[in-house]
């Protein structure tokens, strides 16, 4: 597909309210479980992306965006949203992300983007330059990565009740 921030807006406006209902009125037994030892909870992931939201997403692009000579790129923490895990309801995770995205696409929605601005470049401290194009690219497949992830761990809990039928449901092989 050919780079379009309006149909990459399409995923990126529609993945809270997937979110949303997918994860709506589950028991913790859904949000809580892990595919595996050392792997994050369904209330992980939600609090992974609004880390990110807060944290990389917009502020990267207006270091991309800014006018400064050195566009560097910061870290994001990969530990932090366990805190924020543990201490909120899904249901309040789910709400401060459908605010934190509202806000980071008004806000790009605010800079007022043109052809130009896609290629401009900073710099990723692990894997060097990178434009703004790939970034909005990266964040519309990362959603997409978390509600692939979302859908995996909910599926394994399922793995041991269906039978033969696994060898059908690729989800459970991953």
């Amino acid at each position: 597909m050919k780079f379009s921030l309006e149909k990459l807006l399409e995923i990126l406006e529609n993945t809270p309210a997937v979110i949303s209902t997918l994860l709506d009125s589950l028991d913790d037994e859904w949000i809580m479980a892990k595919e595996s030892e050392n792997t994050w909870t369904v209330k992980d992931v939600v609090a992974h992306l609004i880390v990110c939201e807060q944290t990389n997403w917009i502020p990267r692009a207006q270091i991309i965006l800014s006018d400064g000579q050195e566009r560097v790129l910061t870290t994001v923490d990969m530990n932090v949203h366990f805190e924020m895990a543990q201490g909120n309801t899904l249901e309040n995770l789910i709400e401060l992300f459908k605010n934190s995205r509202k806000s980071s696409l008004n806000t790009l929605k605010g800079f007022n983007l043109q052809d130009k601005d896609f290629d401009k470049i900073a710099i990723h401290p692990k894997i060097g330059e990178v434009t703004l194009k790939q970034l909005i690219s990266t964040w519309a497949t990362h959603d997409l990565t978390h509600l692939t992830q979302i859908t995996r761990i909910m599926a394994k809990q399922n793995k041991e009740n269906v039978g033969a039928f696994e060898s059908f449901l690729n989800i459970l092989k991953s």
